[in-house]
């Protein structure tokens, strides 16, 4: 072969082969498992620590939500095992569903029709609880006959689905504006406006929080944050605008006074604060005993719900409070572990966005009762009635524990 035509091949096969790299770099980062691989996959064994951690929140949880409240349920004229039946068929429905769940492989979720019309379908719910009759001043229960539901806690899964599968298709591109901030930006503005109009505060506070996280950890770019800091700015300067227009910065203005000085209205504002706080101090190093709490008769408003952390003090004192925390840690650390040895990326994230949510409810719960940030009305991950919260909870671990079901094969 001539030296020119040789030359011109080998700088054709360059030039081939430089477009070929320029191609690869510029495609998202999609997983297709093989059909091998799936069987492989479902056959593996779950994370047996993360396993056992659920479940002792879970045991301890209802335990501590029963003794918190069975005096309420006698009080409101019902068997004293009122709550706690509830809670457990709930368990069991919850438990039953995370076990399913966990042997489902978790890429069905990445369906670029699923993590939409999960979403659609939770945004169609948080309308609907605006224009259904009932609910009185806050509307954020939907209710169908005797049963009823709050929409923000599938909301809370379907971001998380929502915002896996985007930046798992958009990762390489996660540095731009386009791909990294403004798609996942328009999806908290439409959900948090949504939920602000409940009004729904913590629940907007913990959405937009575990959306924040994953972009961060998604890849997005530093330098963009600030943006999102300046629209978040026009963003309080609109809910201020909203609260007052409404009437409703009185009640807002009312709850940061209680939080910096919970004494200072005893009878009214702050009496649920001043009694979380005697129960807190009340329990001490070993605590009342269990099922020896005296701020549980009527004492203490929510004493079941959002308030049951400070039962667990007042009963188990700082040791019980304490393994409560520990718990909660060790749930964060082994979610995250998972989540690092996920095969891929919307596994990874997956498992961030979970772990975050019940990481973060639990830190702004304990935060609330022990008075460090204003009463905001968020649960207690495992320990707070209610079953909607508790049954997506449960689902959720299952997805958690299907993801280490891969990532243990990998490992």
């Amino acid at each position: 072969m001539p030296k020119r035509q040789t030359a011109n091949a080998s700088a054709g096969a360059a030039s081939s082969g430089a477009g070929a790299k320029k191609q690869k770099r510029k495609e998202p980062e999609i997983y297709q498992p093989s059909k091998g691989y799936k069987e492989k996959i479902l056959a593996g064994p779950m994370d047996l620590p993360f396993f056992i951690i659920v479940m002792i929140l879970l045991v301890m949880g209802i335990v501590m939500m029963f003794s918190a409240s069975y005096a309420i349920a006698i009080h409101e004229g019902n068997d004293g095992l009122y709550y706690v039946k509830r809670q457990m068929v709930f368990a069991c429905i919850g438990l039953a569903g995370m076990l399913i769940v966990s042997k489902i492989d978790y890429h069905l979720l990445r369906k670029t029709w699923i993590a939409y019309g999960f979403f659609l379908g939770a945004l169609m719910l948080l309308v609907l609880v605006l224009i259904m009759p009932g609910g009185g001043k806050f509307k954020r229960w939907i209710y169908i006959g005797s049963f009823h539901f709050q929409p923000s806690e599938i909301m809370k899964l379907a971001i998380i689905v929502l915002f896996a599968y985007m930046i798992s298709v958009n990762y390489p591109r996660m540095k731009t504006f386009k791909y990294g901030i403004l798609p996942f930006a328009g999806v908290l503005a439409v959900v948090a406006g949504l939920m602000i109009a409940e009004p729904h505060i913590s629940g907007t506070v913990i959405i937009c929080a575990i959306g924040l996280i994953m972009i961060f950890v998604g890849g997005a770019s530093l330098r963009h944050f600030g943006l999102i800091g300046i629209v978040s700015v026009g963003g309080l300067a609109g809910l201020v605008f909203y609260l007052v227009t409404s009437g409703k910065l009185s009640h807002v203005m009312s709850r940061i006074q209680s939080w910096r000085d919970p004494f200072s209205d005893t009878t009214g504002n702050t009496w649920q604060t001043q009694q979380s706080l005697i129960a807190i101090g009340s329990g001490g190093l070993f605590g009342l005993g269990l099922g020896h709490s005296r701020q549980k008769y009527l004492y203490l408003p929510e004493s079941e719900n959002d308030f049951v952390f400070a039962i667990v003090c007042e009963e188990l004192g700082f040791i019980g409070a304490m393994l409560v925390i520990l718990l909660f840690m060790a749930f964060i650390f082994r979610g995250f572990y998972i989540a690092s040895k996920a095969p891929d990326k919307f596994g990874m994230m997956l498992a961030v966005g979970l772990t975050v949510q019940i990481g973060l409810q639990a830190l702004l719960n304990i935060a609330v009762v022990t008075n460090t940030i204003p009463n905001t009305g968020i649960s207690l991950p495992f320990f707070s009635y209610g079953g909607t919260a508790l049954t997506m909870q449960l689902v959720e671990m299952g997805i958690i524990l299907n993801i280490s079901r891969q990532s243990l094969l990998e490992t």
